[in-house]
């Protein structure tokens, strides 16, 4: 589908080059073709100037929509980001959040740590006039699809950056999550739910009672209650609110299923000619499932509540994911995503 000239609208994204599982190769491969298939988008790649040179050498792009910002130092997977930070005065991710911070760019994509990732943006940043906390969002492959490009995943948030959030941080939540689900899926009317352990309204923790009785008399959201965890992978609504410690343990439970899934076929397939037989029938099907269940089509998980845009891109992400990721960063960028949601808030 052809972009409005709103989406269009030049933007620089500056990208974390460094950290990254494949470190600065695939960020870089992923900016270059960013470069052809994006025009309006200007990536200003942060990290070892040499690597980033050499990676560009060996892959096509175009050189006017491509700059770098020379830093050597970077935060790896396995660093605690507050100490790593701490030594690392001029760590890529941090030098990357200074520069959206100060106008050179006007938002932020990363594949590295997540930790460091977000206490960059923390330390940079400023909240959006009305939100408490930021929130990690993460999408997941669903059942059913929605929105105007019939995308088939919903939307979660927080799972991670929040641990313990009031009621008041979930009714931010929802409204953060309802804003991303309309900029970016294109779905006008997002359905929204809070997590618990029952749909009754008085079911669950008293932050969550507090929150749906908050959220059902809001206006500008819609609000359709509370959902049960086997309602995730079902897609019954469109965004899914809860605190970062659930909502993590959700995540990683969905990516685990996932993965087994996929081990269990190729054990079927190495084992019984019979279940060869039986997965070249269901081939078809099992390329659906790998349709909506690769997340490097998505792009990266949105860090909101900031007045800048970062999206954190999977550790694993290659080429095509940091594309994607650029992508939705520059579209957050030309819907005004920070104004979508402080109009959303509560007065």
């Amino acid at each position: 589908m052809a972009g409005t000239s709103q989406e269009l609208k030049d933007v620089t994204i500056a990208f974390d080059v460094m950290g990254s599982d494949h470190g600065p190769e695939e960020v870089v491969r992923g900016a270059a073709q960013l470069s052809l298939e994006a025009p309006h988008i200007h990536a200003l790649l942060v990290g070892d100037r040499e690597l980033i040179d050499a990676a560009l050498a060996d892959t096509k792009h175009r050189a006017e929509k491509i700059s770098v910002q020379h830093t050597a130092e970077f935060v790896g997977m396995d660093e605690k980001p507050g100490e790593a930070l701490a030594r690392k005065k001029h760590a890529s991710v941090a030098v990357a959040a200074q520069l959206v911070a100060e106008g050179e760019a006007q938002a932020l994509v990363s594949a590295g740590n997540t930790g460091a990732g977000v206490l960059a943006c923390a330390r940079h940043f400023k909240l959006i006039p009305g939100v408490r906390r930021a929130a990690l969002a993460a999408v997941y492959p669903t059942r059913g699809t929605r929105g105007e490009k019939e995308d088939p995943f919903s939307l979660i948030l927080d799972v991670g950056a929040t641990v313990e959030a009031t009621a008041e941080d979930l009714v931010t939540f929802a409204v953060m999550g309802s804003a991303y689900a309309r900029i970016i899926s294109r779905n006008e009317r997002p359905k929204v739910a809070l997590l618990s352990n029952g749909v009754e309204p008085q079911k669950g923790p008293p932050r969550v009672v507090e929150a749906h009785s908050k959220l059902s008399s809001m206006e500008g959201i819609h609000f359709v209650g509370n959902v049960e965890g086997v309602d995730i992978p079902k897609g019954t609504v469109d965004v899914i609110v809860t605190d970062g410690f659930v909502g993590n343990v959700c995540l990683k439970m969905l990516e685990g299923v996932h993965e087994t899934v996929v081990e269990l076929a190729r054990y079927a397939y190495k084992e019984k000619l019979r279940w060869r037989a039986g997965l070249a029938m269901l081939s078809s099907g099992i390329q659906r499932i790998k349709d909506i269940t690769d997340w490097e089509q998505y792009g990266g998980a949105p860090i909101l509540g900031f007045d800048r845009i970062f999206i954190k891109a999977h550790g694993r992400s290659k080429a095509r994911a940091i594309a994607n990721a650029g992508k939705v960063a520059a579209k957050a960028v030309a819907h005004q995503l920070g104004t979508s949601i402080q109009e959303g808030l509560p007065r």
